[in-house]
């Protein structure tokens, strides 16, 4: 059975570096939606009228390695649970394993995308998570 990680949290928390590292350790693809912010020379720049795009290139990405039967790590700075849901389900359309993977800033680090603090609180005010949810359990 493969496995879908998904790891969440809000920027500056250190998803992409978890993922990166699992990516590694478990051999498997890693998939985020600040990967498609990225210009011809690899610079983020963060632009809100791509992001719908972006968000639904990395649902894709993580739909074909589903697919094809890969194990793949989705990290994005999701805040609600209906994020996290459209994610758990695709796990279970394809029969997979879903692991959600809250990551917290313990650490003190900042934006190394420049998000905007009033963004930040804004974010850090929606953040929800539900620690049990039946009826999508594979």
């Amino acid at each position: 059975m493969n496995t879908l990680y998904f790891i969440w949290g809000l920027p500056s928390a250190g998803k992409s570096t978890l993922a990166q590292e699992l990516a590694l350790r478990f051999c498997c693809y890693h998939h985020e939606a600040d990967h498609y912010m990225l210009d011809s020379e690899g610079n983020y720049s963060f632009d809100v009228d791509k992001l719908y795009f972006c968000h639904e290139a990395c649902f894709a990405a993580a739909s074909k390695d589903l697919e094809e039967g890969s194990d793949t790590i989705v990290s994005n700075t999701s805040t609600t649970e209906k994020e996290v849901e459209k994610y758990q389900e695709l796990a279970a359309y394809f029969g997979a394993r879903f692991v959600s993977i809250i990551v917290e800033n313990r650490h003190g680090n900042s934006s190394v995308h420049n998000v905007p603090e009033l963004t930040m609180d804004k974010m850090r005010k929606r953040f929800s998570v539900q620690l049990w949810r039946e009826g999508l359990c594979v």
